[in-house]
Parts: structure tokens; sequence; C-alpha cells
């Protein structure tokens, strides 16, 4: 008999979600993770009184009551609703693009308009089926909000020509003839009071978690304490990358701690010429209501601006290259890992995907289901 039914990889929301819901049907759950703390990307730390995403913005939103409401016993959630804005070369627009955004670029006042000159520049580019990121993005915004607020931003995401880049990673871009500037088309949206690693925590709480260890390090050891093991990590470094790495873009980000109470009015300020070298710059107290009342006594604010590459080994992985290169290699590594016995692979690296965090809790709910109930 071994010491744990279940020895679980990583304590990001697919894996905490699943030791919440082993531990609740009485099985022994062993958590490891190979940083200093809990809660994968979704970290949060508290610094001067605000909860600073460590790893970048995350903003709960979903359509899904069941996930909605499985959140919620875990954390009271604010009103937050994601309203970026787009700088080019200090020019304000709204974002999602919206009545705001088309009146701002063109002066036009009604949707009919916004629409008809859409129209017009989809044809005078002449396009029909669109067969790239660029095409893709003149046929559903026109050739203006493109050459301004699309093509420096994604080339500066992706590292790559928009000609080069597939439809289909703008194929969900919110378009909205509307005056709404709400980001998600979600019902349920917030952030966790108290920050994402509180609410993580809650999740896990009595379930032992051991940080600093390195699974793919220890493997052999830590492989013979449990009857299974939920493997949450990178799929390529489970088999060591016998197929060759699988290709990321990756992110950094330079966090600054500045002595004014306000440094750009808004969570989110994407910066969407080519030359800004950052994509955005996220300033955390406006995630959480109230902080524009704090701090008048001693100013603060925390900014991080975020610099997106090509990732390399070592490196955190954040963004799936998913061009047909790489899912025809992922397709080989998944082969490998339907063999492994007594692992389930699961959540956004072992899955080689980009999930939304609703996502994530829901396949770790029905993967947990399907498991628990054998």
């Amino acid at each position: 008999m071994k010491k744990y039914d279940y020895l679980i990889v990583g304590t990001g929301l697919f894996g905490s979600v699943f030791a919440q819901q082993a531990k609740a049907k009485g099985k022994k759950v062993l958590m490891i993770e190979k940083r200093d703390h809990i809660a994968g990307n979704v970290y949060t730390k508290q610094e001067h009184g605000i909860h600073v995403h460590k790893y970048g913005a995350h903003i709960f939103h979903t359509n899904n009551k069941k996930v909605w409401d499985y959140v919620n016993q875990f954390a009271e959630f604010n009103r937050f609703t994601n309203s970026p804005v787009a700088n080019y070369k200090g020019e304000l627009y709204s974002l999602p693009f919206n009545m705001y955004t088309f009146n701002k670029m063109w002066n036009v006042v009604t949707p009919e308009e916004a629409k008809q000159k859409i129209e017009e520049q989809r044809k005078e580019a002449g396009i029909t089926q669109p067969k790239n990121l660029e095409e893709q993005a003149i046929s559903l915004v026109g050739k203006d909000i493109y050459e301004k607020l699309i093509k420096g931003y994604t080339e500066k995401q992706w590292g790559r020509d928009c000609k080069d880049l597939p439809s289909f990673i703008i194929r969900r871009l919110p378009v909205r003839f509307t005056f709404d500037n709400n980001y998600f088309n979600a019902l349920y949206q917030g952030i966790p009071m108290g920050g994402y690693t509180k609410m993580v925590a809650n999740m896990i709480d009595g379930i032992e978690v051991r940080l600093n260890t390195d699974y793919l390090k220890e493997k052999e050891q830590l492989d013979q304490l449990a009857e299974k093991v939920i493997y949450t990590g990178p799929i390529d470094a489970y088999f060591d990358y016998q197929l060759d790495p699988l290709e990321y873009r990756s992110v950094r980000f330079e966090e600054e701690h500045l002595d004014i109470d306000n440094f750009q009015g808004n969570a989110a300020v994407n910066f969407t010429d080519r030359e800004t070298p950052y994509t955005r710059i996220i300033e955390h107290k406006w995630f959480e209501f109230g902080k524009d009342d704090e701090g008048k006594d001693i100013p603060t604010t925390i900014i991080s601006k975020e610099y997106s590459s090509e990732w390399k080994l070592g490196d955190e992985p954040y963004y799936p290259v998913n061009d047909e290169k790489n899912s025809e290699k992922y397709k080989q590594y998944k082969e490998l890992a339907d063999k492994e016995k007594n692992v389930i692979f699961g959540g956004r690296l072992a899955e080689y995907k980009y999930y939304d965090m609703d996502v994530v809790i829901a396949q770790a709910l029905q993967v947990a289901k399907k498991e628990l109930e054998n």
C-alpha cells in the first residue's frame, strides 16, 4: 500500500481543483510544487496593501454557472469589469472595439456608419476568405483599426509578422456595435477579494503541500509515494523533450513601485505601436475598489510592464504556439502520454493549450468526477 492515493504535480488551478475534489471524496493527497509558493500563474502577492498579479493579469470570467458556484465556495468576488485602454502613440482608444473606438477612429456616430466603414475597408483590401491573421483582422474591423490597434501589438506578442500567423488567433476578438466597454462577454466576472492565492489556499486547505520540489528531478522517489499521479507541468518536459521541445511564447515582467497614487487610471493599458518595447502596463491597484481613496497621505502604486519573448529552455512557458508543426508534435507527445500507466495529464501545460481559468476549472472538475467515481 502506498502512502497517498494521489500525487499532484503543480498547485495551479487544475491541480488544486482536483486535489480539493479528491480530498472531499476521502482520498489521501500530496501536492508538490516546483516554485516557492502555491497557486501557479494566478499567484497574487500583497505588497504595500496592493494584491500584485505576479504572472500577469488574471480576471475571472465565465458563463458557466457550475464553475461560478464552485469558485464562490472559496472566495468572494468583487465586481471588477475588464475595460482595457489601447494607447497608440499617445492616442487612447476603448477596448474591446466598440462604438467609442469607431467614433474616435472615424468620427462615426451610428452602428450603421461603423459597419459601412469596415465593409468599405474590407472590400478595398480585396479580402473574401481570410487566409491569415492580418486578413482576418481587416475583415473584422477594417484597415485603420488593424494598422493602429492590432498589428504592432500582435507582432510584439507573437514575435511574428501578422501575415505569418493563423487567422484563428484573432477570430474571437470582441467587436461590438454598442457603447459597451466590457471586454468579456461573460455573465459572471470579477477578482477574488483577498487575491487568488487566498482562494487557492482555501481550496486546498488541509492538504499536504511540499514547495520547492521538482517532480522531474525526483520522479523515481516521488512516484513510489502514490497510487496515481496528476501531472500539470509541460508535457514535453515529462518525456525529457525526446521529440524536441514544443514552442511557446514567454513573458517577462518589470515591476515598479511608484510613490504616486495613480499612474495610468486603469488596470490595463495596451501599447499597440511596434516601437514601444512592452505590450502593456498593468496597474494592480485598479483590480480592486476603493484604492483611489487610499494612500492619500502616503501615495503608492505598483505597475508591471510586460515584454513578450520567444521561449527557450529555462524560461516560463506562457502561450503555446499552436501552429501546424507544434500541433503535430503535441499529438505525438499525447500518444506517449496515453501509454503512461497511472498518470493523468491535465491543464494548460500538460495539454499544450491556452485555457481561460474557468475552462481549466471545468476540465479539472470533469476529470475528477470521472476518476473519483470509478
